[in-house]
């Protein structure tokens, strides 16, 4: 199991981009396509039509946001900590997960950079 941890700066405020993560219709924004997402700890979320799923962890409003991620049948909790700070150019995000299988690593963390963490950016750069 490998964990990936980087840093991603974004041109807005703490709040505006922990609003961004946490509200189904910002999110739905920002990856085009379908979410199932409540800012309650112990619900369950999807993203892109159920290519990302898991469950909220825990909430704590402009700071930090804690969920699992599920692996297919992958026993070990993927735990997906992003901590967000405020910075002269906007906010520090920084994004942490664990558990990620040796196999899929590659792949999925070019898909973060891309696709997840990617569209973030994108949606704040426009």
């Amino acid at each position: 199991m490998k964990t990936f941890k980087k840093y991603y700066q974004i041109p807005a405020p703490p709040e505006e981009v922990y609003l961004a993560l946490t509200k189904a219709q910002s999110i739905q924004l920002w990856t085009g396509a379908e979410v199932e997402f409540k800012e309650e700890a112990g619900t369950e979320f999807s993203f892109w039509d159920g290519d990302i799923v898991g469950k909220n962890l825990e909430f704590d409003y402009g700071r930090k946001i804690v969920q699992q991620w599920y692996f297919g049948e992958n026993n070990e909790p993927s735990i997906v900590t992003i901590k967000l700070h405020e910075d002269k150019k906007g906010t520090s995000l920084e994004f942490v997960q664990t558990n990620i299988p040796e196999e899929d690593y590659n792949d999925f963390t070019e898909g973060l950079d891309e696709y997840y963490l990617g569209g973030l950016l994108d949606f704040f750069e426009e």
